[in-house]
């Protein structure tokens, strides 16, 4: 293994590539057409596509699942497919479920699609542990396509929302799809989700043979991070990025409550001379996490980094440091995403895909306003420090 990780170093994202050899995830592999979605309408319409395309078999994850216009779309070519004979299996997240208004779910059994709940409310097959979240989100068509990054499957995530109380248009959000043996190592990670959700032992995943990277040839690499991984992977892989970031970290989330260690890192890679800029909404939809993060934001400021609010509210997920590595995928910023939830990113080491995910967050940066330090007072510090803590548990 020492050998192998030597060997990682020499290779373009040398660093992070053997810190993610040690921590034992997955290897990068080939990346092959690779499509960032502008919007909701176009992340909906590959999302179709993938759907409608499976000839075989399609994999399903989302925390939440929509009773809404979207919700009962994908729900519809679920159930079609099911008939049509492709194996369809659908994870939902146990509190996901209730988030989503309770989709009724009977007509997707009978029609065929096989339903999993991961980790009921307050049933938990990790010692009664009952505030774990499986965040991730996937849609994978016959271990080929992959679609994935921060929407769930709901209209706000994609459209606009359709309930009678809601004013406001849809979220900005960030997901891509890809072709190739990603999507294999991505369904094998379903795999271990769909037994954690049935009460299943681990399966024993057939390793597939993963074609050999062609010099030059676009890779990536799948990071899952929870607790099912022996450390805290991605916490331990964005601490390093910025401890040896040389240019610019942009970083894109919306909840932004770090625990000390990666808080410390932003803070001193702006300190000696690192472009830090953080993409935050305005008001995000958990107005806690707003009042929560004002401490950290106010650290980053005063490091010397900057602070830009989107107008709207921003629910994608993404890490670029240098022309190194992007990162995009499921994780929040937070010490909930970084130490409870089950969450996946996937890691992009090619120059024009490290491009493309830039000039997403440079355009949404665009209508964005920048944020000006200001002092508060010590009993808001106080405040700030026990919404801290209660933001983590919730």
């Amino acid at each position: 293994m020492e050998d192998a990780a030597r060997e990682a170093l020499n290779e373009p994202a040398g660093r992070f590539r053997a810190l993610a050899f040690g921590l034992r995830l997955p290897e990068p592999v080939p990346c092959r057409e690779l499509t960032v979605h502008e919007d909701g309408a176009m992340a909906l319409a590959r999302l179709r596509a993938l759907l409608v395309a499976a000839r075989h078999t399609l994999e399903v994850s989302s925390f939440l699942l929509g009773r809404d216009v979207v919700g009962e779309e994908v729900m519809a070519l679920l159930a079609q497919r099911a008939r049509e004979g492709v194996r369809v299996r659908l994870m939902i997240d146990g509190v996901g479920l209730y988030l989503g208004g309770r989709p009724n779910l009977r007509p997707l059994r009978t029609a065929g699609v096989e339903v999993g709940l991961f980790v009921r409310p307050w049933v938990s097959p990790l010692r009664g542990r009952v505030n774990l979240r499986n965040h991730r989100k996937v849609a994978i068509a016959d271990g080929e396509w992959l679609w994935t990054g921060g929407r769930n499957l709901a209209a706000e995530y994609f459209v606009a929302p359709t309930a009678p109380w809601r004013r406001d248009g849809p979220w900005t959000d960030l997901s891509f799809d890809l072709h190739g043996p990603l999507a294999v190592q991505a369904r094998e990670q379903f795999e271990r989700d769909w037994a954690t959700a049935l009460g299943a032992p681990p399966p024993l995943v057939r390793r597939m043979p993963l074609p050999v990277a062609s010099p030059g040839e676009a890779l990536a690499q799948l990071l899952p991070s929870g607790p099912d991984q022996a450390d805290d992977t991605l916490h331990e892989l964005l601490v390093d990025a910025c401890f040896n970031a040389q240019r610019r970290i942009l970083a894109v989330t919306p909840y932004f409550v770090p625990d000390p260690v990666l808080m410390m890192a932003f803070a001193l890679a702006a300190r000696r001379g690192v472009t830090v800029d953080l993409l935050l909404p305005h008001r995000s939809n958990h107005r806690l996490a707003d009042l929560a993060r004002a401490a950290s934001v106010r650290e980053l400021l005063d490091s010397g980094g900057r602070v830009w609010l989107a107008p709207t509210m921003l629910h994608a997920k993404l890490v670029v440091v240098d022309r190194t590595v992007a990162l995009a995928g499921s994780l929040n910023l937070d010490a909930r995403s970084l130490f409870l939830n089950y969450e996946m990113m996937v890691a992009f080491y090619d120059p024009q895909a490290l491009d493309r995910f830039t000039t997403w967050a440079e355009q949404v940066c665009a209508s964005a306003e920048v944020l000006k330090p200001h002092r508060v007072s010590s009993v808001r510090e106080f405040g700030e420090g026990l919404l801290r803590w209660l933001t983590f548990q919730l």
